[in-house]
């Protein structure tokens, strides 16, 4: 503490800052306090420096008078100092003439928050006044830094179309967000000391007007809430206190999984702070094509060639499943091209553990080259067919 402060703090006379006489009290100088931290609280008088100032002075006062230990303490110095026996030294931390035991400097640190009656001690103070006062969240005093969840982190995972059915475990490696590595997220170059914020004076943010008389609580610009701060910065995360963590996970895929779904892994993202949980990681999967079946909801799709004399005389063919023997598809005769075939339990497992069905459609395969005998066979055909007009009405329906 500089020899300037420990005179400023001595020529202070908090009774008056109070209004109060000197054997005032304590139900005096709480009401003189409330009365003047209710008229010139910073809430209620945005961009009012002159009142700002005077808050910050009524509530240094009652933090020393209003407390009966640091109260007698304070009297003891003033009364030392008006029968002569104050001696300032300039270097020393007594105070008091012989015999007064009393040091300046432990009433500073009481004021601090050290002694069991300064904020957040035992005996009340100026945090629990300004609690009763405003519903604690006026005070400037340092406040424990709250736990916060970690950030959640994005990414993308490519499956084989069969794995997209069945479920899969995957290893992801995943970069994210963390702390510092060097100086352990605090900012500050290893070794050396943080300080209290001036600029929020270790409350972690700042009262910033938003216009209409309204105030409103931001994360201090200086420490980013952090309510320390460090002259000499860490030299890698140039003071943010972040840095970027590497890792692999293992991750599960649910069966049923559709190509282009987010899926959600609680706990698995980057690191909370302050003993807060982990963030969660999303997981976008991308869904390989596959080479004959294809999916429709929680259906499998797939094309079946046939031929004309199949779907016109009735056939029964064979189709593949996905992961099972075959199956025995009972094509009627005069089945027209491209009609669908539903085959039960044969998709895709659905959500609430069903299967869905393998939709099978119908194609005609028409030949490239047909063979002498194939094409008189279907020469003989057209020529039976001659006489029926499929195209009779075509031109008329067009028309109307």
């Amino acid at each position: 503490m500089s020899d300037e402060y420990r005179a400023d703090w001595a020529q202070k006379d908090f009774y008056a800052e109070l209004g109060v006489k000197k054997d005032a009290t304590t139900d005096d100088i709480k009401k003189a306090y409330r009365k003047l931290a209710r008229a010139n609280h910073p809430d209620s008088n945005p961009g009012d420096d002159a009142k700002h100032e005077k808050f910050k002075a009524v509530a240094e006062a009652y933090d020393v008078v209003g407390d009966p230990a640091k109260r007698a303490r304070y009297d003891e110095f003033r009364s030392s100092m008006g029968s002569g026996g104050y001696r300032y030294s300039g270097g020393g931390p007594g105070f008091g003439g012989a015999g007064t035991g009393f040091n300046l400097d432990d009433l500073l640190r009481d004021r601090a928050g050290g002694g069991a009656g300064g904020p957040g001690g035992a005996g009340g103070g100026f945090g629990d006044m300004f609690g009763d006062l405003f519903g604690g969240g006026g005070s400037r005093r340092q406040q424990p830094r709250r736990a916060r969840k970690g950030p959640d982190v994005e990414s993308t995972a490519t499956i084989s179309f069969a794995d997209s059915l069945e479920g899969v475990t995957i290893s992801l490696r995943l970069t994210s967000d963390a702390a510092c590595a060097e100086c352990n997220g605090t900012g500050g170059k290893p070794g050396t000391k943080p300080h209290v914020c001036p600029e929020c004076e270790g409350a972690g943010y700042v009262v910033a007007s938003v216009g209409g008389g309204f105030s409103m609580n931001e994360t201090c610009p200086s420490c980013g809430g952090r309510q320390l701060v460090y002259d000499d910065p860490c030299p890698v995360c140039q003071g943010s206190g972040r840095g970027t963590s590497a890792r692999t996970i293992q991750a599960r895929i649910p069966a049923g999984v559709k190509d282009g779904q987010r899926i959600r892994l609680r706990g698995k993202g980057g690191a909370g702070e302050g003993g807060g949980p982990a963030g969660d990681l999303y997981v976008t999967v991308k869904v390989g094509p596959h080479r004959v079946f294809g999916r429709k909801d929680d259906n499998l799709t797939i094309d079946v060639p046939v031929s004309f004399d199949e779907l016109a005389l009735g056939a029964e063919v064979k189709i593949p499943t996905l992961a099972g023997a075959p199956v025995t598809l009972k094509i009627p005769a005069g089945t027209p091209n491209g009609r669908t075939f539903r085959v039960r339990g044969k998709g895709a497992k659905k959500a609430d553990g069903s299967t869905g069905d393998l939709l099978a459609t119908v194609n005609v395969h028409v030949p490239a080259h047909l063979h002498e005998q194939a094409r008189a066979a279907v020469e003989a055909y057209r020529d039976a067919m001659a006489g029926t007009p499929l195209r009779a009405n075509l031109f008329d329906q067009a028309g109307s």
